[in-house]
């Protein structure tokens, strides 16, 4: 008989060929030592590199069956990603993780462990306990996405998109199925999807260090499913639960 998973971590990856490995290595060292039952899926969104490669020889080298791989043949995006990933994935809670090894995992169990009290834990580089390493014009884009949000989504939080959340289980079979953003805005639609039903969230510390730069295509893309998101939020009200949340 199979063993219970408590954790689901989906890793997503696109074009991470040269750091899959050691970003897999990593999550289940610090899975390992914080004495979770877990898994690790990996999701290659249909990367143009040896993701999939990498990732299936770090399992072969390592006979580790607490991972296992996924793929998209063509890229989709994040939000295909994670639902592809979910789809695979067994746990109580899930834990969703980008592959580039930007965000540290360390604080993963830390973010498990809150799921104990609400239903969903949201990384935050403005937390005053947050060690971020991240170039000036990425901070101000992200400060400025982020008040944009605030304004068209009511959002309180104070950052959506930093690549590490966590989640109770119940709260993706019952929202996933209303997500229709696949690429960069995906973590708004997540984040906003689960404030505007009543989940309890809270944002925690994150450890990360960010190198690249957002392209003007990439924001203009952002800001365009920022106003479907607003628009599904506080217009249709799609997300919203019938049910009272205890």
């Amino acid at each position: 008989m199979d063993k219970q998973v408590d954790v689901s971590v989906i890793l997503c990856a696109y074009n991470e060929g040269k750091v899959i490995e050691d970003a897999i290595a990593r999550v289940v060292q610090v899975m390992n030592g914080a004495g979770y039952n877990f898994e690790v899926i990996v999701v290659d969104d249909g990367s143009q590199d040896d993701t999939k490669d990498k990732a299936i020889m770090y399992i072969e080298a390592n006979g580790d069956n607490q991972v296992k791989v996924v793929s998209h043949e063509k890229n989709f995006g994040k939000g295909s990603a994670i639902k592809t990933g979910f789809a695979n994935s067994k746990g109580r809670y899930i834990v969703i993780l980008d592959g580039d090894l930007d965000v540290d995992p360390e604080l993963i169990p830390s973010y498990v462990k809150a799921l104990e009290q609400v239903d969903v834990a949201v990384a935050s580089k403005w937390h005053p306990m947050s060690q971020i390493a991240v170039p000036l014009k990425r901070r101000v884009l992200s400060f400025g996405f982020n008040i944009l949000a605030k304004i068209f989504t009511g959002i309180k939080l104070r950052d959506t998109q930093t690549g590490l959340k966590a989640l109770k289980r119940e709260v993706l079979e019952r929202l996933s199925p209303k997500f229709i953003v696949n690429r960069y805005a995906f973590d708004l639609e997540l984040v906003g999807a689960c404030n505007h039903s009543g989940y309890k969230i809270v944002e925690l510390p994150v450890n990360v260090r960010i190198n690249n730069m957002v392209g003007f295509k990439d924001v203009l893309r952002m800001a365009l499913d920022l106003l479907k998101v607003a628009y599904r939020l506080r217009v249709l009200k799609c997300y919203q639960r019938v049910d009272s949340v205890s």
